[in-house]
């Protein structure tokens, strides 16, 4: 930054720029010093990011691991409802042709008997026969059905999204009738709800066979279409309806009176339970989830299933082990105060393997003894073995179903779980609802203390009664995601976010919506940062015009030097004359 260019020691026996760089060296102990403690920061608040880091990948991949969240096809996380867990309770299908059947955690185990006795159908229609007309091409639709100059084929389709206008000449092909239908959109709603959407027709034309198809893509006695025809053509019938139109669509179903083809319903029986109609072959019963595929009957049998879900829980405790293990290992890690961030002159003189070694001591110890990490560690373990309000099945404590803290161990914070598999298994098999509401129950929002407070409201908008209810009637994997994230939130105000806000985003929505607003994106560390950062400027421009003033002094000793010299050799001459 600042760089001039300086002769020295012509006029003196001296060395100046060692004797400048000896005094500077002094001068330069306090720089160095603030450099070390911005040093330090930095890696307090590297260390910082990456135990929040842990803290978020936690959350994110044991939500995943147990389905509480799902990631959509755009990357977008959707949150599912335990009751809605697919690994809880197996379902089998006594004849798979018939029918096959998947369940969540909400269906009650036992077997039912289904009966298929009509399949859900859409519209559908195809050409009686072939439609070129003899010697005609299909380059467009003139050839291919004979149509003269002139002739318009117009219609429109009606279904329960809206209706759709189309109008076509002879220069036109049948490929892009088919394109035409098949992009069709309609507007639905009303204001801001206004949307487009299919009009929920398909259309396919085989080139092969010479038949053109068309159906609707849904199914039910919801689902119709209707078609009018405002075909121009002289002397000939309409293009789309009809057994004598152009396309010659024939469909087994009727019309009704306001001229609609209409869908049919699935109709089955099940357990007893006769005549149900439902306009999909795809259909959820009592939590089961069926997919019927042809007439005929099966057995679906429902069973809790032990093993998936003692694995589950498993995977869950060591993971949170894992976590445990690392914070403890910070909160305890020696501190070697004598190893300080190493000086850019220091480094010159060292290689690179003990400058690793010398650093990984250097930052040993950075967060021992931290008070956010300690309180949030303290609060997720406390919480655990709180008894848990408001709940149906048979299980209020965490001990009751077989999970308890690891027994104390010398050099060690604890708070690590391990699992009883005899008791957490029987307990799964006695109740597995009551197990999943153990872990996993929602506090009940908009009711009580918990009125006004909905589930995207942050903790730290709430009072500490509303606090004290929501984590009281919340499941033990509930309370503990609902800690972490409290003590994300302070790690995030003292060190920042680091790389990827996108992360905390995941985990929760609004999350940084506090450190944004209120700490405008700064956090304490960054402002200690940048404070140091300014007095290092400061230092280095003092100690600029420090080095300078070293070296105009020696400057001016030179200078002396030099007159003194010509006045001894002016002398000399004088003696010698």
């Amino acid at each position: 930054m600042y760089n001039n260019l300086r002769i020295t020691g012509l006029a003196s026996p001296f060395d100046t720029e060692e004797m400048v760089g000896k005094l500077m060296e002094t001068e330069k102990v306090k720089l160095n010093r603030v450099e070390q403690d911005k040093q330090l920061l930095v890696w307090k608040r590297e260390a910082y990011n990456d135990l929040n880091k842990d803290f978020a990948n936690f959350i994110l991949n044991t939500r995943k691991e147990f389905g509480l969240t799902t990631t959509t096809s755009t990357g977008a996380m959707v949150s599912n409802s335990y009751e809605k867990l697919t690994w809880v309770k197996s379902a089998t299908s006594s004849n798979e042709s018939v029918g096959t059947v998947s369940t969540t955690a909400k269906a009650m185990s036992g077997s039912y008997n289904v009966e298929v006795e009509q399949l859900a159908e859409g519209v559908k229609m195809a050409s009686s026969s072939n439609i070129t007309v003899e010697g005609g091409t299909k380059d467009n639709l003139a050839s291919q059905f004979g149509l003269d100059e002139g002739d318009v084929i117009k219609f429109s389709i009606d279904t329960k999204n809206g209706t759709k206008e189309f109008e076509f000449t002879g220069s036109q092909s049948i490929n892009d009738v088919v394109k035409a239908i098949n992009n069709a959109k309609v507007e639905v709603g009303e204001g801001d709800n206004k949307k487009e959407v299919s009009l929920g027709v398909r259309a396919v034309y085989d080139a092969n066979i010479d038949r053109f198809f068309f159906q609707t893509e849904g199914t039910g006695t919801d689902t119709w279409i209707k078609i009018d025809d405002k075909s121009v053509i002289d002397g000939k019938n309409g293009f789309i309806e009809g057994d004598n139109s152009l396309l010659k669509l024939n469909t087994n179903q009727k019309s009704d009176s306001e001229g609609k083809y209409r869908g049919k319903n699935a109709r089955i029986n099940f357990d007893g339970a006769e005549g149900i109609e439902i306009g999909s072959n795809q259909f959820t019963i009592n939590g089961m989830d069926f997919n019927i595929k042809s007439i005929g009957s099966f057995t679906a049998t429902v069973d809790t299933n032990i093993d998936a879900f003692y694995e589950k829980v498993e995977k869950f405790v060591e993971e949170y082990n894992k976590l445990v293990e690392k914070s403890n290992l910070l909160l305890t890690q020696k501190k070697y105060r004598d190893y300080l961030p190493l000086t850019a002159d220091q480094k010159k003189e060292m290689d690179k393997k003990d400058i690793e070694l010398w650093e990984e001591k250097a930052k040993s110890g950075l967060l021992r003894s931290d008070e956010l990490i300690s309180r949030t560690m303290r609060n997720s373990r406390t919480w655990m073995y709180e008894n848990i309000e408001g709940v149906e099945g048979s299980f209020k404590h965490l001990t009751e179903i077989g999970i308890s803290t690891e027994k104390f161990s010398q050099g060690s914070l604890g708070g690590k779980l391990s699992i009883d598999e005899i008791k957490l298994k029987e307990a799964i098999r006695k109740d597995a609802d009551g197990v999943l509401e153990l872990l996993f129950k929602s506090p009940d929002y908009g009711k009580g203390e918990l009125e006004g407070v909905t589930s995207y409201k942050s903790d730290r908008e709430l009072s500490s009664e509303q606090l004290q209810a929501k984590r009281k009637q919340s499941g033990i994997v509930t309370r503990l995601y609902d800690n972490l994230i409290l003590g994300m939130q302070d790690i995030i105000n003292k060190s920042g976010i680091g790389d990827d806000s996108n992360l905390y985003r995941n985990v929760k929505s609004n999350m940084l919506i506090d450190f944004v607003t209120k700490h405008s994106s700064i956090s304490m560390i960054d402002k200690d940062v940048m404070k140091l950062e300014s007095k290092i400027d400061d230092l280095n421009v003092y100690l600029f015009e420090k080095e300078n003033h070293y070296y105009s002094k020696f400057a001016a000793m030179e200078k002396a030097l030099s007159r003194m010299n010509q006045q001894s050799m002016w002398l000399m001459q004088q003696f010698s004359n």
